[in-house]
C-alpha cells in the first residue's frame, strides 16, 4: 500500500500561483510513477501532469503546459506540482496518485490515490 497526502491548495486570485505537494509514504516512493490530475464540478477526472520514478521525464496536458511544472525529491517522498498564471478553468479539486513503474496518463491505470487538494482562483 502506498499513502498519499496532498497539501498546498487554497484560493488565489487569476494569475497567481500556487505550489501542491503530496507526501507518500508505505513503499519505496522511487518504484512510483507519480501524476496529478484533477477533477471540476460535474466533469471527468482529467490528467494534468506525470513524472517517472527518477524525474528526468515529464508529461503535461496541452492546458497545463508552459504553467505548471511537475517534480519530486525521492528522498522526501514527495512530489510537487509548481503552478503559476493560473485560470479560473484550473479550479478543481487536484489529486496525486502512484503507479509501480512507467507513467500513464489515464486515471484509471493509476494504483493509489490522495484525498484530494482544493484549488479555488478567483477573478
Amino acid at each position: 500500500q502506498v499513502q498519499l497526502v496532498e497539501s498546498g491548495g487554497g484560493l488565489v486570485q487569476a494569475g497567481g500561483s500556487l505550489k501542491l505537494s503530496c507526501a507518500a509514504s508505505g513503499r519505496t516512493f522511487s518504484n512510483y510513477a507519480m501524476g496529478w490530475f484533477r477533477q471540476a464540478p460535474g466533469k471527468e477526472r482529467e490528467f494534468v501532469a506525470a513524472i517517472s520514478r527518477t524525474g528526468d521525464i515529464t508529461y503535461y496536458a496541452d492546458s497545463v503546459k508552459g504553467r505548471f511544472t511537475i517534480s519530486r525529491d525521492n528522498a522526501k517522498n514527495t512530489v510537487y506540482l509548481q503552478m503559476i498564471s493560473l485560470k479560473p478553468e484550473d479550479m478543481a479539486v487536484y489529486y496525486c496518485a502512484a503507479r509501480l513503474e512507467l507513467v500513464r496518463w489515464q486515471p484509471s491505470e493509476y494504483d493509489y490515490w490522495g484525498q484530494g487538494t482544493q484549488v479555488t482562483v478567483s477573478t
